[in-house]
């Protein structure tokens, strides 16, 4: 069964702002990976089963105008991974984003405080190869937390979902 797309919702609620809740007017991914940051996460399939847990911890800086974003993966059954994104700011707020397991290029457009983030890229599922598709929406909720939700899918048909919750120190 097909998800429904994932929405952005402007933080108020029947024209008020939300209680204690104040989000950001804008998301600079630049000023918030730099240095670093710290987050947790999990994988659950298409039937909301929790599959995968996982630590990240991040390291951003700025080269050559471009975003390098190191990525250390820390899986609960012991794996370990690395990635590391080169991100340019091609202006309008639009972005792209490369890294060695990312087929192409990865196309993002921001919204405000949200990060609208896509790309495929090839996963290693019970010993074989499958191009997946990833569809990220980035929320930054404050100066130093960040959410995270990705749809993976496969020729259409939704896979699982991604929950990753960033957090600066």
């Amino acid at each position: 069964m097909e998800q429904p797309p994932l929405s952005h919702s402007s933080g108020k609620q029947n024209g008020a702002d939300a209680p204690g809740l104040s989000l950001p007017s804008a998301l600079d991914i630049y000023h918030y990976f730099q240095g670093e940051t710290q987050a947790y996460g999990i994988f659950e399939d298409r039937f909301g089963k929790l599959r995968r847990c996982f630590k990240v911890r991040i390291h951003g800086e700025t080269e050559d105008g471009r975003l390098r974003l190191t990525e250390d993966f820390y899986y609960d059954d012991g794996e370990e991974s690395q990635r590391i994104w080169l991100i340019t700011d091609e202006g309008d707020n639009r972005f792209t984003g490369t890294a060695a397991d990312i087929q192409g290029q990865a196309q993002g457009v921001r919204q405000r405080h949200m990060l609208s983030w896509r790309y495929s890229m090839d996963l290693l599922i019970q010993g074989r190869s499958w191009r997946v598709h990833f569809d990220d929406r980035m929320y930054l909720l404050d100066e130093k937390i960040m959410v995270n939700r990705a749809r993976v899918s496969k020729w259409g048909m939704t896979l699982g979902t991604v929950s990753i919750f960033f957090r600066k120190p």
